[in-house]
């Protein structure tokens, strides 16, 4: 049977790649698996993640083809993938180029791998400035003054830092009142934050890649706060001016409505390492800390 003998060929083959294998091969596979893991965990959260679902539907369809002898699905589908990946470069350039500036990033890169431990200083920063961010939100949230904080992680924001303004102060609540103030020269940009500091303010924030897409009730703040997110790996905060409403941007993804509860549990996840997080751990992989007293 066709079936059988295109079971039987593929076993035979896989057979004797495994047969023949070295510990350089090895290798070779585990750092390619670990690159497919490092971009399919960039996109899953971007509209490139839904994409993926599909080409794995494809290819599960064309190795079937294959299996069975389906001569006319696997001809098509041959052409379709040897075009497929010059379109999907063309059609994903952003999500493609933000992979790529996070993967040259070096301190990303070791982070990645936990070879850097988190600084300690910089952790207690973080942990004083969200309950000085939710409050200034919620307070600014109140009275319906816009404000727009850019909360810079491993993607390096120095083009848009340099056409603001430098503070690099202590963060507070009454610091972020008087920058979000409408009558004051500062009021009308974004905060950037670096490793728990004021940075800069009235910065200037790239658009969104495809703004002609973006919800018309939308106003500048939103969608400038939706075109840092697709550029970079920030955390964006959003205070509405017309509603007060609190949104948080990433990965080019708007979610709007949020508590002051939320807002802490969301910048917490992001910013404040997990206490049982080893250092050498890899990805996707935890490893809890042998509790003190314990052999």
């Amino acid at each position: 049977m066709p079936a059988f003998s295109g079971f039987q060929s593929i076993w035979e083959t896989v057979y004797s790649v495994v047969r023949t294998m070295s510990g350089w091969d090895i290798l070779d596979i585990a750092m390619l698996t670990y690159v497919i893991y490092f971009f399919v965990k960039l996109m899953r959260e971007t509209r490139a993640g839904q994409l993926f679902k599909g080409i794995a539907f494809l290819l599960l369809v064309y190795l079937f083809g294959k299996v069975v002898e389906l001569k006319a699905i696997t001809y098509l589908l041959e052409r379709l993938f040897s075009f497929g990946i010059l379109a999907l470069l063309i059609v994903f350039q952003p999500e493609v180029r933000r992979a790529v500036e996070k993967l040259g990033h070096s301190r990303f890169g070791l982070s990645a791998l936990g070879l850097i431990g988190s600084n300690d200083e910089i952790t207690e920063r973080w942990r004083v400035a969200i309950e000085e961010i939710c409050d200034a939100c919620v307070e600014l949230s109140a009275t319906c003054t816009g404000a727009l904080i850019v909360i810079e992680q491993q993607t390096r924001l120095g083009e848009q830092i340099e056409n603001g303004t430098i503070v690099n102060a202590i963060p507070s609540k009454e610091l972020f009142g008087n920058i979000f103030y409408p009558k004051t020269p500062l009021h009308d940009g974004a905060v950037i934050m670096r490793d728990g500091l004021v940075l800069a303010a009235a910065c200037f924030l790239p658009k969104p890649q495809k703004e002609e897409l973006i919800n018309k009730k939308l106003g500048s703040r939103h969608r400038a706060a939706i075109g840092m997110s697709e550029n970079s790996d920030a955390v964006v905060i959003v205070v509405s001016e017309e509603t007060g409403q609190i949104s948080v941007a990433e990965n080019g993804t708007l979610t709007r409505n949020l508590t002051r509860e939320k807002l802490h549990s969301l910048l917490t996840d992001r910013l404040i390492p997990k206490q049982n997080e080893s250092r050498l751990s890899i990805p996707g992989i935890r490893r809890s800390k042998k509790k003190e007293g314990q052999e």
